[in-house]
């Protein structure tokens, strides 16, 4: 009898992947590519989620339907890359929906042992986007990056020597810094999505300023939240049409605010601070002085 599924799945090696997806054993037992087309059929699986602690870096195309990711629906006329890291829950989309064509490039952490990308994979940060901040590739991007796995293929498919990992490495090196300009691309592109979202977070803030009951200050978290993004995906945004990260979008709102209450009323630098939601005024006019190299009672006097 089958054993029921009753919670997320935990897949700690490639062998194991391999296994779950009813594939042979990989020829390598920390890296693999893996097509989508040789899989056995894994909705079962995926309807109860996944929690690899591996790398996954997925290519996916030719959905069998639309997929529900957040709040939208995609068709995936495009090819589209998803990004994973050790320790998260994936794959929890719509039930029978999975992609019929493309390729995943699975890699343990122990793989990356030795060498600069092993601390410097944490600086790519889309492996913290969630599923509906998926990176849309055109044509010539998705025949690049299928490009780079077939190599990543070709390495380990060959006679294993001493520069095999190396050359690897370099591949996986190329992809990360692929998919960042990839991205960084999408959030320009897609500027109507993006406009939309600027739109929602400035109202999301006024309405916090403006809220006399303020019981903290806005964190990007609850933003994000907010917003159904991730709080990773919201900064690199706002960084790509601002400059700025998403802390540095809220405190410049912030103090933005916080001019207009000291020139239009008279509420005290500590009345202005907790009506803004600092718990200390002191914290408030640190921030102020930082940002406006004045202090608050020094800039209302500019005004009177």
């Amino acid at each position: 009898m089958k054993k029921p599924i009753n919670g997320p799945l935990i897949l700690n090696s490639i062998s194991e992947m391999h296994r779950v997806m009813q594939i042979p054993e990989p020829e390598h037992p920390l890296i693999s590519i893996v097509n989508f087309s040789d899989i056995a059929s894994h909705s079962e699986i995926l309807e109860h989620g996944l929690v690899l602690n591996v790398y996954m870096i997925a290519l996916k195309k030719d959905y069998k339907g639309k997929v529900k990711y957040g709040q939208n629906y995609y068709d995936f006329d495009e090819g589209m890359m998803s990004f994973i890291a050790p320790g998260q829950i994936c794959y929890q989309n719509e039930p029978g929906y999975e992609p019929l064509d493309g390729s995943m490039l699975i890699f343990h952490p122990d793989f990356l042992r030795g060498y600069a990308l092993d601390k410097n994979i944490k600086d790519f940060d889309f492996f913290s986007y969630a599923a509906n901040e998926a990176l849309y590739l055109s044509k010539k991007e998705e025949v690049m990056i299928e490009g780079i796995f077939s190599n990543i293929a070709q390495e380990y498919h060959s006679n294993i020597d001493s520069f095999s990992q190396d050359v690897i490495i370099s591949h996986i090196e190329l992809v990360l810094n692929y998919s960042n300009r990839f991205y960084n691309r999408q959030f320009i592109t897609r500027k109507n999505v993006n406009n939309d979202l600027l739109t929602k977070l400035e109202q999301l803030l006024e309405n916090h300023f403006n809220n006399t009951q303020n019981t903290g200050l806005p964190t990007v978290k609850h933003l994000a939240d907010s917003l159904n993004v991730s709080a990773s995906y919201l900064s690199d945004m706002l960084r790509t049409h601002t400059g700025q990260n998403a802390q540095q979008h809220i405190h410049n709102k912030l103090i933005e605010k916080a001019k207009e209450i000291l020139t239009t009323t008279q509420l005290s630098v500590s009345e202005v601070a907790y009506r803004l939601g600092f718990e200390y005024p002191q914290s408030f006019s640190k921030l102020f002085k930082s940002k406006a190299n004045v202090s608050p009672l020094e800039y209302r006097k500019m005004f009177n």
